[in-house]
């Protein structure tokens, strides 16, 4: 979809549809009170019929209004002005995008940016415009034997009273870079376990290389063998699939400049291995690498907006099946820190992966280390599927991704990362055991990662419960794209 920025007037639109407001009451936004006027208050006397109320998401589309240029107007409620907030422009925008789609409108102005929102600015309310819109019009059909028709809507003019700024002009392009990001998280993340392998997933990481002037470096088995990387490769051996350890560079900043690390857990498919996952929903488990989608996503979000940070992305991948060669419950494993693991539960395989991972980033002297995983069922228990978990060795950086989080409207939940739960992990064979038990699942996950984290300031995002959907609308969600590119985007503006 085309996205554009332009100062108009809402009355003088020569397009399929133009978008405006009505709040509960009848009371019109600004856009619409301009429509109102040039179509003699038509607008006024069909709200004063009652077929349209201002109710939060209730739609209305009017066909050749009495002086307006516009084939049609599609009123959308606003709900009460007073209560006129983040959720309920998102709830509008979203309602908006549903009414347009169930019309033959090839373009439309959307006038829902003039909006005042609590505590938001324009450069918000165009970046959820153009990410909602962007969701709305995504597709994951490539492999039908007969897709779906392309939606009718192809372009979306964000219409404003005032000449758009800087600010407005800079939102609108990082929007459609995210959106493009979680377009492609998306799309890795729908792909079946057997397209998307770990081989895979080097092929992608190796074209966007060249596509955007990356350095690229993707590790074999024998190469992560020579690196003690015991603890990644037991989880590969089970599987045909060779594992790979992906890393992909981006900079730009100055050389000097230490980078910040994302680390994507890429389990691209997971049946558990011999701690055997039950059947139903099995299916669900090629998302299981929807951390690497993610952080493949963000980097190339931030090369098209040509980012000024230098970032590194280290992507562990691996299957995670059973054979006679698979990992059993009972192994003990060396990871590349030296610390031993005893491996109780091969269905807690990701930090396995990870560990190893954590352990190699800490050789691009990082500023910051922050991994992403679908890592526990605990944490969808927890916090659902609104929130993702989040988990720190430092209060400061913490707070930097919440916030990133709350402007982005991806938002994340702080969780305790206190020594009181690590003598849940104590093994009396190894250094550590890979579970801590069911109590605090996700929180001894993230303990047993800290433990290989004590070089640099590290975060962990446990995007169990918001990295897909289930049922009906089952598919990639491409989260934590949006907060990840925020905290990038606030860093790079705090450089």
């Amino acid at each position: 979809m085309e996205f554009s920025i332009k100062q108009s007037n809402s009355e003088k639109q020569r397009s399929a549809c133009v978008v405006v407001g009505v709040y509960a009451g009848g009371k019109l936004s600004p856009a619409a009170l301009a429509l109102d006027r040039i179509a003699q208050h038509h607008l006024s006397e069909v709200i004063a019929r009652g077929d349209m109320d201002g109710k939060l998401a209730n739609t209305l589309v009017l066909h050749r209004v009495p002086g307006i240029v516009a084939e049609r107007v599609l009123l959308v409620g606003l709900g009460k002005a007073a209560e006129f907030s983040a959720k309920q422009f998102i709830d509008a925008v979203r309602a908006s995008l549903g009414a347009l789609h169930k019309t033959a409108s090839k373009d439309a102005v959307f006038y829902l940016t003039d909006l005042a929102v609590k505590g938001r600015d324009e450069a918000w309310k165009i970046k959820q415009c153009v990410l909602h819109a962007a969701e709305s019009v995504f597709r994951c059909d490539q492999l039908k034997s007969k897709p779906a028709d392309a939606p009718a809507l192809r372009k979306l003019q964000l219409g404003c009273a005032d000449k758009p700024g800087t600010a407005a002009q800079t939102a609108l392009e990082q929007a459609k870079a995210i959106a493009s990001g979680m377009a492609l998280t998306k799309t890795l993340g729908n792909l079946p376990g057997n397209i998307c392998t770990p081989t895979y997933l080097a092929d992608q990481a190796t074209a966007m290389a060249k596509t955007h002037k990356l350095k690229v470096t993707i590790l074999e088995e024998k190469d992560m063998e020579k690196l003690g990387m015991h603890s990644l490769l037991s989880v590969s051996h089970g599987s045909r699939q060779p594992a790979k350890l992906i890393t992909l560079e981006y900079q730009g900043a100055d050389k000097k400049q230490k980078p910040i690390v994302l680390v994507g857990k890429g389990i691209t498919f997971d049946s558990g291995g011999i701690s055997l996952k039950p059947g139903a929903e099995m299916d669900e488990m090629k998302y299981d690498m929807c951390g690497a989608a993610s952080v493949l996503g963000t980097l190339q979000a931030i090369a098209e907006m040509k980012l000024k940070l230098n970032v590194v992305i280290v992507i562990p991948s691996s299957e995670n099946l059973p054979d006679g060669s698979a990992s059993k419950p009972g192994d003990i494993v060396k990871s590349m820190s030296g610390q031993t693991i005893e491996i109780l539960n091969t269905d807690a395989e990701g930090r396995l992966v990870l560990c190893d991972a954590l352990t190699y980033a800490a050789r691009f002297e990082p500023d910051t280390v922050v991994d992403i995983a679908t890592l526990t069922g605990a944490c969808v228990i927890a916090l659902g599927h609104v929130a993702s978990g989040l988990f720190s060795n430092e209060d400061k950086l913490a707070k930097e991704l919440l916030a990133a989080g709350d402007e982005a409207q991806d938002r994340a939940w702080h969780m305790p990362l206190w020594d009181d739960y690590q003598q849940q992990l104590d093994s009396n064979f190894a250094d550590m055991q890979n579970i801590g038990g069911r109590a605090a699942g996700s929180i001894t996950a993230a303990c047993f990662l800290s433990r290989f984290t004590k070089d640099y300031r590290w975060a962990h995002l446990d995007i169990a419960g918001t990295a897909w959907k289930s049922g009906k609308e089952k598919g990639a969600t491409g989260r934590p794209v949006p907060l990840l590119t925020q905290y990038l985007i606030n860093r790079a503006a705090a450089k």
